[in-house]
């Protein structure tokens, strides 16, 4: 993790959950890297899945870059090692990647939330990944 990503993460947790992006609330992902096998920890915005209570989306943006970014990698190499953190309290969650008609609703619905977003498309060819985060079910 670099420098400015330790310092940022550290301020999330005196702030106790409250900071922001684009008027979102944020979530930690961490993941494991693809190449290296080392622990990974980006900070994103987090949407609500309202198809999925206790789910969330997150948006593999990337900025509009042409590629997309690293955490999206880990995922789909290492999909049983992936985590979130978000308002104090961290879970172990299962990602799928959000496709076709589904993809495109959810879509539209983060861009109504966060118009930034909206931006990015034009940036880029590639279709930004909208990936659901679902709590891994527990056993009894």
């Amino acid at each position: 993790m670099k420098g400015g990503e330790s310092l940022f993460l550290w301020v999330i947790g005196l702030r106790g959950g409250k900071m922001r992006i684009q008027g979102r609330p944020l979530v930690v992902l961490t993941t494991t890297g693809a190449r290296t096998g080392k622990t990974r920890q980006t900070i994103l915005a987090r949407f609500d899945d309202p198809s999925e209570t206790g789910s969330y989306w997150v948006i593999g943006s990337n900025n509009g870059a042409l590629h997309h970014p690293a955490w999206c990698f880990n995922l789909r190499k290492n999909p049983d090692k992936v985590w979130i953190e978000t308002e104090g309290r961290k879970s172990k969650v299962v990602p799928d990647s959000l496709v076709g008609a589904e993809r495109d609703q959810a879509w539209e619905q983060v861009v109504a939330l966060a118009p930034g977003y909206g931006k990015y498309t034009a940036k880029t060819d590639r279709e930004i990944p909208i990936i659901r985060l679902t709590p891994e079910a527990t056993s009894a």
